[in-house]
């Protein structure tokens, strides 16, 4: 017996104006993590947390979008999965609004901003960033979650009864594609490019009935990630800040430990969207190196830590 899938037909536009322009998920989601983020700090400084004053959450948080994940993000999507756009399409970099941010991009354009606001403002870096990376989670959430609706970065086969078939798929499966536009193409002459049919089975169920047969099921590896980079982190996380004001640093060797963790293990379930380097997905090859950078939190923290922490009298 068949088993049925669901067979993915979600529109990545929230608003569409046009084939190409309109107000899409992804940026929502962008916009969802800043919102969440902006209070969640605000709270944590009004808690007294950190060395983020209250009154320069505001500041922070619009800057540190700004340069720390939107520009650090796409620019290390660039980097470290398409470096040819550098010669071969360097206008496209400035496209955001066709895709392509880099978490490990994000984080490390967040770093290094953080690092700038707390010397110019003469005030803790860790301290700033221990309630950062608290927070951060939810971004990772909502950003993993666009990835669902939009219908990218899928996982591997799968015949688990939550298995999805995405049609997206058959831009990437030239033998796939061309039985879709065979079988499409009787219930619509339109329905001729693949571009059409994605379109098509967003509204149409006689399109996803045909594609379900032809589609692999596959892992929903994008809702994997969503609940351990978001939701899983997020938990262990906050509960860490809430418990730990101090020292200095705890709280962000945490995150330097605990997502790298995360991210191998849902990597494990996804299609692979770069090269690999050697049995590392470049996802896992890039979160390798965030453990000794956790470890240098960590040293930082333990140096670094109030007296009435030790046994010193």
């Amino acid at each position: 017996m068949w088993l049925a899938y669901y067979v993915h037909h979600l529109n990545p536009f929230l608003i569409r104006f046009n084939d190409q322009f309109g107000i899409r998920w992804y940026g929502v989601a962008y916009l969802c993590g800043f919102v969440a983020a902006f209070y969640l700090l605000k709270w944590l400084a009004r808690k007294g947390y950190g060395s983020l004053a209250e009154t320069q959450v505001a500041d922070f948080a619009f800057y540190g979008a700004l340069f720390g994940v939107l520009l650090g993000g796409r620019l290390g999507y660039v980097i470290f999965y398409r470096p040819q756009m550098l010669t071969t399409d360097p206008l496209g970099i400035l496209r955001v609004w066709d895709g392509g941010m880099a978490s490990h991009g994000g984080i490390l354009g967040l770093f290094i901003f953080t690092w700038i606001y707390a010397r110019r403002h003469k005030i803790s870096w860790t301290g700033i960033g221990d309630n950062l990376v608290a927070v951060a989670p939810l971004g990772l959430l909502f950003g993993r979650l666009a990835n669902f609706i939009n219908g990218e970065l899928w996982g591997h086969p799968t015949n688990v009864p939550w298995a999805v078939q995405f049609p997206t798929e058959l831009l990437d499966n030239a033998d796939q594609a061309q039985v879709a536009i065979d079988q499409c193409s009787r219930l619509n002459p339109n329905l001729d490019s693949v571009a059409a049919i994605i379109d098509a089975a967003r509204t149409n169920p006689q399109v996803r009935e045909i594609l379900s047969h032809i589609l692999t099921p596959r892992h929903p590896s994008q809702l994997y990630e969503a609940l351990l980079e978001g939701v899983l982190l997020f938990v262990c996380l906050m509960t860490i800040r809430l418990r730990f004001r101090k020292p200095d640093g705890l709280t962000t060797g945490c995150f330097f430990l605990l997502y790298p963790i995360m991210r191998i293990i849902g990597e494990i379930f996804r299609v692979p969207d770069a090269p690999l380097t050697g049995p590392f997905t470049r996802g896992q090859f890039l979160s390798l190196f965030m453990f000794f950078i956790a470890l240098g939190f960590f040293w930082w923290a333990w140096k670094t830590r109030p007296k009435e922490m030790t046994n010193d009298k």
